[in-house]
């Protein structure tokens, strides 16, 4: 059973996705389930989970809607206010849709600081106790604050999204390290391999840019708690699904079959409990 870990979905609307800048003009359009099973039939993947895009609870119960009518959808990951004050009854009134795995919030995007409040951390801790996951989207700038996060959210099952998104255009790589590496010390933390072409040159990139990463976070986490995702229709900024895919593939390809099946489903499936 081989899982795509993290893809999205959306009706391109140009206010509400601004962050589709005019330089990513390939992505400026619908991106629905339709599309995508094509790609899935022909790289023989047999299902994914879809993560958030837009912070509203409109994109939540959308993303849900479309599982509904789609079983390649193995999981959501959905997003709520973290820090409101009727958390605890809107993940009481989101139990009933046993295919919403977990939230997610944008932290890239936010002031530095706001992911260690009280509020914030509360609002990540209280998921735990209703049996969802957390998405951990940071960039490498964040890791020292995400390092601090993650300390305090030990209870939580969380997987850090496109491996943090280090500079891999300068191919900066120390403090990403660093910081991975205490990280992993956390047993409640796993890794997506996601995301990596379109940290590097969307033009010119190859695995080989990928692969002291690669190899870092199987010394670090091992195959068990990493999972691999396209990170479609975002990937296309860089390559076809395709490519993406196989440039994860060929990193891994020294691995036991055993191993490369934890990477491209297994581990997925534990994760987020997709009973598949």
């Amino acid at each position: 059973m081989t899982i795509d870990a993290h893809q999205h979905f959306w009706n391109y609307h140009p206010v509400k996705d601004a962050w589709i800048t005019e330089d990513m003009k390939v992505l400026q359009r619908d991106f629905l389930p339709d599309h995508l099973k094509v790609e899935l039939m022909k790289n023989d993947v047999d299902g994914t989970v879809v993560i958030q895009a837009d912070q509203s609870l409109d994109e939540t119960n959308y993303l849900i809607s479309l599982s509904e009518r789609n079983h390649f959808i193995k999981g959501v990951v959905g997003w709520v206010d973290l820090q409101s004050s009727t958390l605890e009854a809107q993940l009481q009134q989101f139990s009933e849709h046993p295919i919403l795995k977990g939230f997610r919030h944008i932290l890239q995007a936010e002031p530095m600081g706001f992911m260690t409040t009280k509020a914030f951390v509360s609002g990540v801790k209280n998921l735990s106790i209703h049996g969802y996951t957390y998405d951990l989207l940071t960039t490498e700038s964040q890791l020292e604050e995400a390092y601090e996060f993650l300390r305090k959210t030990q209870e939580v099952p969380i997987v850090i999204d496109h491996i943090s998104k280090p500079d891999i255009k300068s191919q900066s790589y120390s403090n990403w390290e660093y910081y991975m590496s205490k990280i992993s010390e956390f047993p409640n933390v796993r890794v997506k391999l996601s995301g990596l072409a379109t940290e590097a040159n969307w033009q010119t990139w190859t695995p080989d840019l990928f692969k002291r990463y690669v190899e870092a976070c199987l010394e670090f986490f091992g195959p068990k708690r990493l999972m691999w995702g396209s990170d479609w229709p975002v990937c296309l900024l860089a390559g076809d699904y395709k490519s993406i895919k196989e440039s994860i593939e060929v990193l891994v390809k020294t691995l036991s079959t055993s191993e490369q099946n934890q990477i491209f489903g297994e581990t997925a499936n534990e994760f987020y409990q997709l009973n598949v």
